[in-house]
């Protein structure tokens, strides 16, 4: 069934399943996307073919594969044993000089691919032009464009400073000493520093600006490129220095996605019961590893062992103040949303350019609940306050809809309408909900109706 809500594209409601008893479950997630999209940048430009063994296949990633095929590069898949797809075999595109060719890039709505191909497309000949979904053209691009401005490398955007914009390769990049302001997402020092071992002269990025948000996905970055064979020096804050130097092939089997595990843990927490995420590993550079700091924070206990993550509710859900949560602050929010007590989460100002304006839809959708929530100048504070059913809107943004399914495990009557944006990075969410909570998979044709002209309201019960 479908909905119109003022405008905005229909979209089939998900009823969200609502628990009074705990949940039991152990389950496996898969790839990393933020991993997957690094290896499949570094496969195009590596020294010979690789393996990229259990990837994320999603549709960022799925941009991510087309993208890089449209530059030259061939990624083929082949059996995998990972149990969500198969393995991806990437031949590197040739860089340097050849026959110019136009070609054309959809970003979707994927920051990975519409920060992370630009520089690539320098490195090859001929005009590449980037265009994305709608609201991929208010995300921030303008340091990326800038940048590629800074190393002679030809954007033509009309002036806009975001998407869309044609890069015109002319084979190689000579990099040197660039400076970049970042403040805007930690994303544009990866892009740079994913492929500046490929520049003639290296790359010496330094930042200027307010400070660098989620600069455990800078970590990451540099962690994988050191895996490889580049040398990075980030001994100087805000200087990162790559000679110049091959990115060695490479056979790599991709971790856990631990953010995309954050909703199944979540659920344990709202009911007070018990979650297992299998291959949990012991020593990583995701920023979803904080899930072990965070949610004993709000009453859960959280142990590892053996690779595997358990996570036990407590008998209510505790506010707190919660700093720099990145990626994880919607699932955060979610919880304290539920919480006995006040909470503040901070340092979080980034995600107003993300897929959607987070901290703002974040506010919309728990009031609108019935909840107590408002922006900071740079997070949430939300406060305790009883919450009633209607419809959770997502804004096409994969963690706003889990973040309502959140919700409606302790809230009767929550509608989340367009569940199926979670295929951005977790294609298998409802089916995995579904077997976490005990309940049916409501994303089909079953999900409930509701309507009170923009689609907000007390939900029906079905």
């Amino acid at each position: 069934m479908t909905v119109t809500s003022g405008g905005v594209s229909d979209h089939i409601l998900w009823r969200a399943p609502r628990l009074t008893r705990p949940v039991d479950a152990e389950i496996s997630v898969p790839g990393s996307k933020s991993l997957t999209n690094r290896y499949l940048v570094l496969a195009a430009l590596a020294d010979g073919p690789c393996l990229i063994r259990r990837p994320l296949h999603s549709r960022d990633s799925a941009l991510m594969v087309r993208a890089l095929r449209s530059l030259g590069a061939v990624v083929e898949e082949v059996p995998g044993d990972g149990g969500f797809g198969p393995d991806l075999h990437v031949t590197p595109l040739q860089a340097g000089p050849g026959t110019a060719a136009d070609r054309a890039v959809d970003c979707g709505l994927a920051g990975t691919v519409m920060r992370f191909v630009p520089p690539l497309a320098g490195l090859v000949t001929g005009s590449t032009r980037f265009d994305g979904d709608p609201h991929a053209r208010r995300r921030p691009m303008g340091s990326i464009i800038a940048a590629l401005r800074g190393l002679g490398v030809a954007v033509d955007d009309g002036g806009a400073g975001s998407l869309p914009f044609t890069v015109e390769g002319e084979g190689s990049v000579r990099g040197g000493h660039l400076v970049i302001d970042a403040s805007a997402s930690s994303q544009f020092v990866s892009a740079l520093l994913l492929v500046g071992a490929r520049f003639t002269e290296g790359l010496h990025l330094e930042h200027v600006g307010k400070p660098v948000p989620s600069l455990d996905h800078v970590r990451m970055t540099v962690e994988t490129l050191r895996s490889l064979g580049v040398a990075v020096d980030d001994s100087v804050p805000d200087h990162w220095n790559i000679p110049p130097s091959p990115i060695a092939a490479f056979d790599v089997a991709v971790e856990p996605d631990l953010s995309n595990a954050g909703p199944f843990l979540a659920a344990a927490v709202v009911t007070g019961g018990t979650v297992r995420v299998r291959n949990w590993p012991s020593d990583t550079t995701q920023v979803g590893d904080a899930w072990r700091r965070i949610l004993p924070l709000m009453g859960a206990t959280a142990t590892l062992d053996d690779g595997v993550l358990t996570v036990t509710g407590g008998p209510s859900v505790s506010g707190g103040t919660f700093a720099d949560t990145s990626e994880l602050a919607p699932t955060v929010a979610a919880l304290c949303a539920l919480a006995d007590g006040p909470s503040t989460l901070t340092g979080i100002a980034h995600l107003r350019g993300h897929e959607t304006d987070r901290l703002a839809a974040l506010v919309a959708e728990i009031n609108a609940l019935g909840g107590d929530a408002e922006e900071t100048a740079d997070g949430l504070v939300i406060r305790p306050a009883p919450l009633h059913g209607g419809v959770f809107h997502t804004y096409d943004d994969h963690r706003m809809a889990t973040a309502g399914a959140i919700i409606g495990l302790a809230v009767d009557g929550v509608a989340v309408e367009n569940i199926g944006t979670t295929a951005k990075t977790l294609p298998e969410f409802p089916g995995l909900w579904a077997a976490v909570t005990g309940t049916e998979d409501t994303a089909g044709p079953g999900s409930t109706e509701h309507e009170d002209g923009r689609g907000r309201g007390t939900a029906a019960r079905a």
